[in-house]
């Protein structure tokens, strides 16, 4: 069944202080949500976008939370459900990106685990918190979970990541499934795969061929509507899909040779990131 807008429900949105989860904030205030829970690291940014959303005319509540921490989820969540109730559409967006050095010049073994931790296992944990709820209410839920092209087609100079983004994409798609199995057609799970947004955490990244850097509100406007919608996928731009399925059939050493002439292989080599995190 298809949501018209998100009226009414209880959204919580992770990485909210800044770029996309900004973005689907405002969006979420902007269809007259409940309740627009925002959880990030960043406490200032945090309470910058909480009190804009607010003037905006929100209902909007704040967790400083570090989703690296699976104790750390546990007591936001329980915090959530005692301060607000149960969610009907949550947002895995928080993800960090540690780049451009090939993988045995890894210096600090504790970058792997950080965006293991945050990519692919806080999603799980998060969605353990509230799918439960979501399956006993009855209520039309969603949950969108961004991961990435890097999590179709591998790459170069980003392969924790990657890895990280991988684990993302078949746990999402397989909730999706089991969801359909066990016959709850009230929850929808939307996995999202773009490639490289212009939001700073990707600053020095090239734009591939026909692949230009994407813009944060295109992105979050196809989440929001295939979300709503409660379609199973988004891969932006087109070209991602085209790369994914010509990828698929071609042998490995031609599907090499094509990535690496569009682009795909070299897209990492000048990666700097966001100075500060």
């Amino acid at each position: 069944m298809q949501l018209d807008t998100v009226e009414g429900k209880n959204v919580l949105i992770t990485g909210a202080a800044m770029g996309l989860g900004k973005l689907f904030a405002t969006r979420a205030v902007d269809e007259h949500a409940a309740n627009v829970v925002l959880w990030d690291i960043n406490e200032g940014a945090l309470k910058d976008t909480a009190a804009e959303l607010e003037a905006a005319g929100g209902t909007v509540t704040y967790y400083v939370v570090d989703v690296s921490v699976p104790a750390a989820i546990a007591e936001a969540a329980a915090s959530v459900r005692r301060d607000v109730g149960d969610i009907d559409v949550l947002i895995n967006n928080a993800g960090i990106v540690r780049g451009n050095r090939y993988f045995w010049e890894t210096e600090n073994k504790a970058d792997i685990e950080a965006t293991m931790r945050i990519n692919s296992l806080a999603p799980m944990y998060l969605t353990l918190e509230f799918l439960p709820a979501m399956i006993a209410g009855k209520r039309e839920s969603r949950i969108l979970n961004i991961a990435s092209s890097a999590g179709l087609v591998s790459n170069p100079r980003m392969s924790v990541y990657a890895a990280s983004k991988w684990a993302a994409v078949g746990w999402s798609d397989s909730v999706r499934l089991e969801l359909e199995q066990a016959e709850v057609e009230h929850v929808k799970v939307t996995t999202v795969c773009p490639t490289y947004i212009s939001t700073g955490m990707f600053d020095g990244a090239k734009g591939m061929l026909l692949t230009p850097i994407l813009q944060p509100r295109d992105v979050v406007d196809a989440a929001w509507r295939e979300m709503r919608k409660g379609g199973p996928f988004v891969v932006l731009p087109w070209t991602s899909r085209l790369n994914q399925a010509v990828t698929g059939f071609l042998p490995i050493r031609l599907r090499d040779e094509f990535l690496r002439r569009v682009g795909v292989y070299n897209s990492m080599s000048e990666f700097t990131g966001r100075t500060k995190e």
